[in-house]
C-alpha cells in the first residue's frame, strides 16, 4: 500500500468502481483509446450490468420472473471478453483516497487513477418505516421483488372473487415515480394472472414539489394527461411524514391505506461515497470539478449518479440520468489518460438531447430540442433509446480513440 500523501504508483491499474451505464462506458472508452493508461480494473459487486432505465418496467418483469436469459442483464464475463480490461466482484468497501487503494471484496487493490461511477441508493429522508414498509426499483432485486408481490396480490385478488382493487401507492413524482406508477396501471394483469384479474388502483403521491418539477411544461402537460387516461390518481403537494405496514400519514396529517407501497421519492450517493473526506453536495454525492475530477485528488474522478456538478453553460445541475452518464463517462476517460500523461483536463459540456418519459404500455411524452410527441410514437423513441442504452454496454470496440 501506498503510503499516505505519496505519488500514484504509476504501474497500478486505473481501477473503475460500478459497472452501471457510466463505469461500463468509461472502461470500454478507456480501453479503446491507443494511451490508455496500462491496466484497466474494473469493480462490481455483481457479474452482470444491469439495465436499470427499464427496472421501472413491472409488467416485463413479472412476465420474466422464470425466464432462462435475463432480458435486464448483460453478463459481464462476455461484455468484457477480449478487452483489456480486468473484473473484479466484490462489494465496495472502503475507498482510501490519501493511500490510493480500493478495498472490496475482501481484497485491497491499489490504483494509479481512480474513477468513482457506484451509482445511488434509494434516499428515504429520515421518513419513519419507509425502509421498512415500501418497495423500490433502484435495483434489480428489489424490481423483481415488487413485480412478484404485484403478481401476488392480483392473483389473490382474483382468487377471491371479489371487487377489491389492490390499491398501489407509489411515492415520488419525479420521473421514475411517474414511470412505475404508469407501468402498474396499465400492466395486461389479466394476461399474466389470468381472466378477472381486477385492474389495480394506483395512486401517486408527488410530494412538495410539482409533479415532474423541473421538466419542460409540454411534456409534464402530456404526462399528466396520459396519467388520468390510465386512471392514475395523483395526490399533490404534501410529502410523505410516516409509512406504517397498510397505510402512509402525510404532512397535513392525512392517512392513505394501501395494500403495497413503492417508493420513488428520490436517490442519494451511497455510503462508501458519501463517508470519502472530500467536498459533497446534496444527498452525499462528489461535489467534482468542471473536469469531473474530485478536489485535491489528482487522477481520482466522479461519474453518473455519485456526481454533483452545474453546468457552467446552462447554470443548471446536470442531471443524474443515463444519458448524462454516458456523456461523462467519455470525458473522464479522455482525462484518466490526461492526467497520466501530463495534459491539460477538459471541462465537461452537458447537451441535453431530450427528455422521455414512459406513461404506461405504449404511452409516453417526450420532448426534444426538435420536436414534441406524446403517445405510440414517443413510446417508439423511449424503446429506441433503452436500446442504444443497451448497445452501449455490450458494443465491441472499434478503432482506437486518440485524445
Amino acid at each position: 500500500m501506498a503510503a499516505p500523501g505519496s505519488a500514484p504508483d504509476r504501474q497500478a491499474p486505473a481501477v473503475i468502481l460500478g459497472a452501471g451505464y457510466g463505469g461500463l462506458r468509461l472502461a470500454h472508452r478507456l480501453a479503446r483509446r491507443a494511451d490508455r493508461p496500462g491496466r484497466i480494473v474494473l469493480v462490481d459487486r455483481h457479474p452482470v450490468h444491469v439495465l436499470r432505465t427499464e427496472l421501472y418496467e413491472i409488467g416485463r418483469l413479472a412476465a420474466t420472473a422464470s425466464a432462462a436469459r435475463d432480458p435486464f442483464v448483460l453478463r459481464l464475463d462476455r461484455v468484457l471478453r477480449g478487452r483489456a480490461i480486468e473484473y473484479v466482484e466484490g462489494q465496495v468497501e472502503r475507498i482510501d483516497l490519501a493511500g490510493r487503494t480500493v478495498r472490496a471484496g475482501g481484497r485491497t487493490v491499489a490504483f494509479s487513477s481512480l474513477a468513482i461511477a457506484l451509482g445511488s441508493v434509494p434516499a428515504y429522508y429520515r421518513v419513519p418505516g419507509a425502509p421498512e414498509h415500501t418497495h423500490h426499483v433502484y435495483r434489480l432485486g428489489a424490481a423483481r421483488a415488487l413485480a412478484a408481490r404485484l403478481r401476488s396480490l392480483e392473483a389473490t385478488a382474483r382468487t377471491a372473487g371479489s371487487r377489491h382493487r389492490p390499491r398501489i401507492v407509489v411515492v415520488g413524482g419525479g420521473s421514475t415515480g411517474t414511470e412505475v406508477a404508469g407501468e402498474i396501471a396499465t400492466v395486461r394483469w389479466d394476461r399474466l394472472v389470468g381472466r378477472g384479474t381486477p385492474v389495480p388502483e394506483v395512486v401517486l403521491v408527488t410530494g412538495a414539489v410539482p409533479l415532474l418539477d423541473g421538466m419542460p411544461g409540454p411534456l409534464v402537460r402530456s404526462v399528466r394527461s396520459l396519467l388520468a387516461r390510465a386512471r392514475v390518481e395523483l395526490l399533490e403537494g404534501h410529502n410523505v411524514r410516516r409509512v406504517d405496514p397498510a397505510s402512509l400519514t402525510l404532512d397535513d396529517a392525512s392517512v392513505v391505506p394501501f395494500d403495497l407501497a413503492v417508493w420513488a421519492a428520490g436517490v442519494e450517493a451511497p455510503p462508501v461515497v458519501a463517508a470519502l473526506p472530500v467536498p459533497h453536495g446534496r444527498m452525499g454525492r462528489l461535489a467534482v470539478e468542471s473536469t469531473l475530477e474530485v478536489p485535491g485528488n489528482p487522477g481520482v474522478f466522479g461519474v453518473g449518479d455519485v456526481v454533483e456538478l452545474k453546468d457552467p453553460v446552462s447554470g443548471g445541475m446536470v442531471p443524474g440520468t443515463a444519458q448524462a452518464a454516458l456523456a461523462e463517462a467519455d470525458v473522464a476517460a479522455a482525462n484518466l489518460a490526461a492526467r497520466r500523461a501530463g495534459r491539460p483536463l477538459v471541462p465537461f459540456r452537458y447537451r441535453e438531447r431530450g427528455v422521455i418519459v414512459s406513461v404506461g404500455l405504449r404511452r409516453a411524452a417526450a420532448v426534444t430540442p426538435h420536436l414534441t410527441l406524446r403517445g405510440s410514437p414517443a413510446k417508439l423513441l423511449k424503446r429506441l433509446v433503452e436500446r442504444e442504452y443497451s448497445l452501449s454496454g455490450a458494443r465491441r470496440p472499434a478503432a482506437p480513440l486518440s485524445r
